[in-house]
């Protein structure tokens, strides 16, 4: 299984730089993939194709304004600082230029904050302990900025439209963007309904938005990243499986979890975690019945993970026909629905 398989030809003008007005008036497409039909509509008629009893798996992780910026003490040099994840004492960080950064370097942000660099990693990671007056994420909501992609080159006005309304725990280099559409009128009208909302956690990192970098698909490694999962939400997992109701993953990010934990004990449970799972083509899903997501990079991970449960050509198919009715792409871009 190749890499360029999973490339498709993009026009730049569909990637999204900035959110729409109202979330939930982000375009919806849905698959089908048992008939390979295809709809077209808007986000907020999901319900139109949920129906009760039907759990609805949300990752309430939030975004931490990650990117940093200082100078190298010695140097001046001007450094930037994406940090990824916290292990033990310091933060696993992804640094540019990260030639310029060795064991020891000092990067000050601030009379507030200052890293010292303790290991150094391989592609651009190094790992930092941070030195601060005050409470640490105070300090990082006065001093950094929200991670947005690299592909997004217009500011976001507004930092809370790079957050779920259902954010809660702090953790994320980047958003879990599949939950972006979703208002809280619209979760209280599924609520309504008689749909579950079930909260999991996965702090977004490296992991979900490295790009793939080896030809051959099976070579490429995952970068682990840590999830959660209370006793409420796996008894409630757990009884819709028993009862043949279907398990709706809002992500991939949640899709992961699920399937990590679902893998490694063979029932939902209370637990945490680290996950570096890798879902491609010929997996088989064991915890979701259908999925709820945004339109991928091409060659990403992301991509693979849908084409597993969809079928590479099918989603091609789709991601042609959103090509053509002029879908906003990426994180900031439209939704699709994979369902059975």
């Amino acid at each position: 299984m190749k890499t360029d398989d999973f490339n498709f030809e993009l026009p730049e003008r569909l990637i999204a730089q900035t959110p729409l007005a109202k979330r939930d008036e982000s375009k919806l497409l849905v698959l089908h993939r048992e008939t390979g039909e295809i709809e077209h509509t808007q986000f907020k008629n999901i319900a139109n194709y949920l129906q009760k009893g039907d759990v609805l798996v949300l990752n309430d992780t939030k975004v931490m304004p990650a990117r940093l910026y200082g100078v190298k003490e010695e140097t001046h040099a001007v450094i930037e600082i994406l940090m990824l994840k916290e292990v033990g004492d310091v933060w696993e960080c992804l640094v540019k230029p990260a030639k310029r950064i060795h064991v020891g370097d000092v990067v000050t942000f601030s009379p507030k904050l200052k890293a010292i660099c303790k290991e150094v990693g391989e592609e651009g990671i190094r790992r930092f302990q941070f030195v601060y007056e005050g409470i640490f994420y105070e300090i990082l909501e006065e001093l950094g900025e929200m991670p947005l992609p690299p592909y997004i080159h217009e500011k976001l006005k507004e930092k809370d439209r790079y957050q779920t309304v259902y954010a809660k725990n702090v953790g994320s280099a980047a958003a879990p963007t599949a939950g972006l559409h979703f208002t809280k009128e619209l979760l209280e009208e599924l609520r309504e309904k008689g749909i579950e909302l079930v909260y999991i956690t996965l702090h977004v990192g490296l992991g979900t938005f490295r790009p793939v970098n080896v030809e051959d698909v099976t070579k490429h490694k995952m970068h682990s990243e840590f999830y959660m999962m209370d006793k409420v939400a796996a008894n409630t997992l757990n009884k819709a499986k028993k009862e043949g109701r279907r398990i709706i993953s809002v992500g991939t990010t949640s899709t992961r979890t699920l399937e990590t934990i679902m893998k490694t004990y063979g029932t939902f449970q209370e637990c945490s975690g680290w996950t570096d799972i890798f879902i491609y083509p010929g997996y088989t899903f064991e915890a979701i019945d259908a999925l709820i997501t945004n339109f991928h990079l091409p060659k990403s991970t992301l991509l693979m993970l849908v084409s597993a449960l969809a079928g590479k050509d099918l989603i091609l198919r789709a991601y042609q026909e959103a090509i053509e009715r002029e879908y906003r792409f990426f994180s900031f871009g439209d939704s699709m629905f994979i369902t059975k």
